[in-house]
């Protein structure tokens, strides 16, 4: 059996980072209590599950089958724009995860599991049969929709916290600039001459 660091609900539960722009190590992290999970990820990851996030509370909203209440947008009150709780330690790195939603407890429910190379896969391993091994640990967080917008309103503001993107290739640009793949890594020239 995995080692299960459940929080149902948690009392907070968040994104941050550690780091300056274009070093930054992102963080999911939950707390009840005094027991706080820190689990590190990508920050496509992030983004990933964000947008996510927000898609199926959507189709929540708007599908019949259902009588849950889910807000649109971030409810006041629920805002966190606080830092991850101290000290921050690492309980594995963010490979897979899982999003869903529970019609009886009205819940998004996130499992995250640790990055294994087991769970890679070669493109010429892409029509065998794998088994993927057994998680060690999980990480399983149940939000009511509330919190879960909450937690995509702070997640939005988190990724654009970051280096700002080239109008031109939408990379990173660096405080000292970039090397733009469009403009061939060459700045552009003023067509007056001056």
């Amino acid at each position: 059996m995995p080692l299960i660091h459940g929080f149902d609900p948690p009392e907070r539960f968040v994104t941050g980072t550690v780091g300056p722009p274009g070093q930054r190590t992102f963080f999911l992290q939950a707390r009840s209590g005094a027991r706080i999970t820190s689990v590190s990820l990508e920050k496509q990851q992030v983004a990933a599950l964000s947008e996510r996030i927000d898609q199926l509370l959507d189709e929540v909203m708007t599908s019949d089958s259902t009588e849950s209440v889910v807000p649109a947008v971030a409810p006041l009150g629920l805002e966190d724009s606080a830092p991850l709780e101290q000290p921050i330690e690492e309980e594995f790195r963010a490979g897979t995860m899982t999003l869903s939603w529970d019609p009886d407890d009205e819940r998004v429910v996130i499992e995250v599991f640790p990055y294994t190379e087991a769970a890679v896969v070669s493109p010429d391993q892409l029509d065998e049969e794998l088994t993927e091994p057994e998680p060690d640990e999980v990480f399983l967080v149940r939000l009511d929709a509330g919190a879960a917008r909450a937690f995509v309103k702070r997640a939005e503001q988190v990724l654009e916290a970051g280096r700002p993107n080239c109008p031109f290739c939408g990379n990173p640009i660096d405080p000292e600039g970039h090397l733009c793949v469009r403009a061939n890594g060459f700045r552009r020239r003023d067509p007056t001459g001056s």
